[in-house]
């Protein structure tokens, strides 16, 4: 994680501030794409096949729908949900009985041990668009409180045993494309984007709740921000809006930069990092991706702007590994483009996959895709295309969240269950 100031991931504290944790275990996956936000695991022997009978370790029947990826922390999984309206495969029902949830379950064989329960702030949207649902943000933790965003209801933080300790709220604008933007860490900092809720990032004391700072003008981003490693080792607050990608220093909540990408749209995809260079992709149908240089003030499109292509993705996330960037396009198909020069290597259809909304995710130099059909796919990560496996778990609900790792097992869910998925 040398791109990942370690002041945002330290276990050590020091006289004048507390060094906050994301992953005290190799084994945990604490926040949406895991502890760095890259979605790259060093975790082994997670199985490459597997099915509704093989390699599936257990399986949980879930008290509602959900598009936010779990996350794992030491002997429990934390996850959210939504229920009583609107949920795939039900009756619409009547928005006054729609309710979120914040489940934890065993990490050993996913018995759930207790749920909490958060009435919405009415009215939400009436009807989301493509079952994105009314649970999307994927919580994180750092230790002691699990931190969770549930849109225009608010974002609360929880103690590890389920007790309520704050709220604080984010807005009140909704949606019909939902709310997205997972939470994250950094020091003394719980950040929020709340694009959809009021066109703002937001900055709140990760013990209290209050209010810390707020960068409004965040129009269009439902991309969780990357932390990553600036000049002189500073940590820097990255996040792609319509038509700019934003550096801000989070300590201070100031815009330090700003890069056009020449993409005329929304942005949903999480950006990645490495070596000093933080590569972009999104848009819907005229999207792209683009590579920028760390660094600078101002508008740095043309002194730090590396190269832009004309091929992203809608909705997942992307994955650097070894000098080559992988990603999957909406509509089914595998990418990987130089992440020097940008030239795209590949873009190879998935059999079968139709619409992809999960963020793949890295591990032993594989990349794992999964479509909303229940269909996982595990391609070589190297720049020729190599389809490894294509894994059905048949008719188990809707797959938009994207997977965790940890302790060679895959942790998968649906709109109806939650996969752990290992050898066996």
């Amino acid at each position: 994680m040398s791109h990942l100031s370690s002041r945002c991931v330290s276990l050590l504290a020091t006289a004048s501030f507390l060094l906050v944790t994301l992953s005290a275990n190799a084994g945990d996956w604490p926040a949406f794409r895991g502890a760095d936000g890259t979605g790259v695991s060093s975790t082994k022997n997670v199985p490459v096949t597997w099915s509704a009978q093989e390699n599936i370790a257990w399986k949980t029947q879930l008290p509602g729908a959900g598009a936010s990826s779990p996350i794992l922390v030491g002997k429990r999984i934390y996850l959210t949900c939504y229920s009583g309206y609107g949920v795939p495969g039900e009756p619409r029902g009547d928005m006054s009985n729609l309710k979120r949830h914040l489940v934890c379950l065993k990490r050993g064989g996913g018995e759930i041990l207790w749920t909490r329960t958060v009435p919405s702030v009415l009215p939400d949207s009436e009807r989301n668009r493509e079952n994105h649902g009314y649970s999307t943000s994927t919580p994180v933790v750092d230790g002691e409180r699990v931190y969770v965003f549930f849109g225009k209801t608010g974002v609360f933080a929880f103690d590890l045993d389920g007790k309520k300790l704050w709220h604080a709220d984010a807005g009140s604008k909704t949606s019909g494309w939902g709310s997205a933007a997972s939470p994250v860490i950094c020091e003394d900092l719980l950040i929020v984007n709340a694009s959809v809720e009021s066109e703002s990032l937001i900055a709140l004391d990760r013990k209290t709740g209050k209010e810390k700072w707020r960068i409004g003008g965040i129009k269009e981003s439902w991309n969780t921000p990357l932390l990553t490693e600036g000049a002189n080792g500073q940590t820097r607050l990255i996040v792609a809006i319509a038509g700019k990608v934003l550096g801000i220093d989070p300590a201070a909540g100031k815009k330090l930069w700003a890069c056009d990408t020449d993409i005329p749209w929304y942005m949903v995809p999480s950006l990645t990092a490495d070596s000093g260079v933080v590569y972009c992709i999104g848009g819907r149908g005229t999207g792209g991706a683009l590579a920028i240089r760390l660094g600078g003030k101002g508008n740095v499109t043309r002194s730090h702007r590396l190269w832009t292509l004309k091929k992203g993705s809608n909705v997942p996330s992307l994955i650097h590994h070894k000098g080559y960037l992988y990603w999957a396009h909406e509509k089914g198909s595998a990418c990987c483009a130089d992440a020097k020069t940008g030239r795209l290597i590949y873009q190879e259809p998935l059999p079968r996959a139709g619409q992809i909304y999960a963020s793949p995710v890295l591990i032993e130099g594989k990349v794992y895709y999964f479509s909303r059909w229940a269909i996982g796919y595990v391609v070589s990560a190297k720049p020729k295309f190599e389809l490894l496996a294509t894994n059905k778990l048949g008719r188990v609900g809707m797959i938009n969240s994207s997977p965790a790792v940890g302790d060679g097992k895959l942790y998968l869910r649906s709109d109806k269950f939650l996969f752990c998925i290992a050898k066996k």
